[in-house]
């Protein structure tokens, strides 16, 4: 009797990375060759600017890898920069769930930590968060 091999799709790691009010699902799955889609537009053209194209990439510029990875990204909320390091945050969780080795090197360049920093509360009284009405003695 032949036994036939059953192959399984290949598996993929899903994390998120969140920045500002912006949340990125990157999705990435060992390939043969690299592509990363975000949004389904191509990286070229989702993030025009090279500075942001990097930001979003920097795990992948950082460690070594053996093997490529097709990056697939559903990003919402925020702005561009914002939406590209939380790019960049969901990226680096997936490489460390993928290989352990890989999380000091990341933790040292600080992409596996949620920037906490956020716009500030507009208080009563002011006309932004701490921009104070011009004061007139008399």
């Amino acid at each position: 009797m032949a036994t036939t091999k059953t192959t399984t799709p290949e598996r993929y790691i899903e994390t998120v990375g969140r920045r500002k009010t912006a949340t990125a699902r990157a999705r990435l799955t060992p390939s043969t060759t690299t592509k990363i889609v975000i949004n389904n537009k191509e990286l070229e053209k989702y993030f025009p600017l090279e500075s942001l194209r990097t930001t979003a990439l920097e795990p992948f510029l950082k460690v070594s890898l053996p093997t490529p990875f097709s990056v697939s990204v559903h990003v919402t909320g925020g702005g561009i920069t914002g939406q590209a390091e939380a790019i960049r945050h969901a990226i680096s969780r997936a490489l460390v769930e993928h290989n352990q080795t890989l999380r000091d090197e990341l933790k040292k360049h600080g992409f596996l930590k949620r920037d906490p920093r956020a716009k500030e509360r507009r208080k009563f009284g002011l006309k932004k968060a701490r921009k104070a009405p011009q004061w007139s003695k008399r």
